[in-house]
């Protein structure tokens, strides 16, 4: 015959409190009911637990023996039911995040150590790559979530929020006439050759810098392709020419490139990042962490 929790709490809570009537009180069941329980408990065990005495119930010896795997059932029951209840909330459990690498400036030092110390019992395994591989991984089941450049293709079974946006500046070498230079249209820059991100990895960006720079009047003449932002800053660097990067890349500056900001309407947010995710996520930690984005503190 199997034993359940609920007679072995009930015996936990006779033996503590050495009654039947108070332990029938504590736990809400009438004291008649409770001896029934107890006797068939003591006959799936196959022999008596406890006995009344002059100082009320106590545990037999085998009853002794018992009640220390009972609490260490009933402890691990509880922790399980916890566990559980915290991971379905979001509170518990591992969160598959891959983020492009310019999330690393800005984004993620302002979000995550609040998101950490509000959540700590989620672990966070963080993966970077390009948009094109994120969203690869998170269909492949790879990734819970990823940050990712926008703007992203209409897709059914994904959903995203911007929780970031930002300005596209020019990156040009230190020794280049506009570095310190105030805000430039960037029609000015038109006979250069440009740094551009790679139109198959990267393609969110690619058609950002490259609508920009249509919109001033000109194609770009394209010298290098590149993947990752820091990646184009070092080509611009090493006078491969000039970039058209996220505002925030200034956060991480080098004496070898300068950072200038565009007069051209259209450079003033044009750029997102974006939280994106299964439509369907039963990762509801997910659903925490954009939360945590999207609250104004965080914007």
């Amino acid at each position: 015959m199997a034993i359940d929790l609920r007679q072995l709490r009930q015996f936990v809570t006779i033996a503590e409190l050495g009654s039947y009537r108070r332990a029938a009180e504590t736990l809400h069941i009438a004291q008649p009911a409770l001896s029934v329980s107890i006797q068939k408990l003591e006959h799936a065990v196959g022999v008596p637990l406890l006995v009344r005495g002059a100082k009320g119930v106590t545990p037999t010896p085998a009853g002794e023996a018992l009640m220390t795997d009972a609490r260490r059932a009933l402890f691990h029951s509880e922790q399980a039911r916890q566990a559980a209840r915290r991971v379905a909330l979001g509170e518990w459990g591992t969160l598959r995040l891959g983020f492009v690498g310019s999330a690393t400036y800005m984004l993620l030092p302002r979000c995550l150590p609040a998101f950490r110390a509000q959540y700590p019992g989620v672990q966070l395994d963080l993966r970077e790559d390009s948009t094109v591989g994120l969203v690869a991984m998170l269909r492949a089941n790879e990734i819970d979530a990823g940050l990712v450049r926008g703007p992203l293709a209409e897709d059914a079974a994904l959903d995203s929020w911007v929780v970031e946006r930002d300005d596209l500046i020019l990156a040009v070498p230190a020794g280049h006439p506009l570095a310190g230079a105030g805000p430039v249209a960037l029609e000015r820059v038109r006979s250069e050759n440009f740094v551009l991100y790679s139109p198959a990895k990267v393609p969110g960006l690619n058609g950002v810098t490259l609508a920009l720079c249509h919109k001033a009047g000109f194609s770009p003449r394209i010298s290098q392709e590149a993947i990752q932002v820091q990646t184009l800053v070092s080509l611009v660097a090493s006078g491969m020419g000039l970039a058209l990067v996220p505002g925030v890349t200034r956060a991480y500056s080098t004496p070898h490139v300068a950072f200038v900001p565009l007069t051209d309407a259209h450079a003033s947010g044009a750029l997102s990042l974006s939280l994106v995710t299964h439509r369907d996520t039963s990762c509801a930690s997910v659903l925490r962490l954009r939360d945590s984005m999207l609250a104004p503190a965080a914007l």
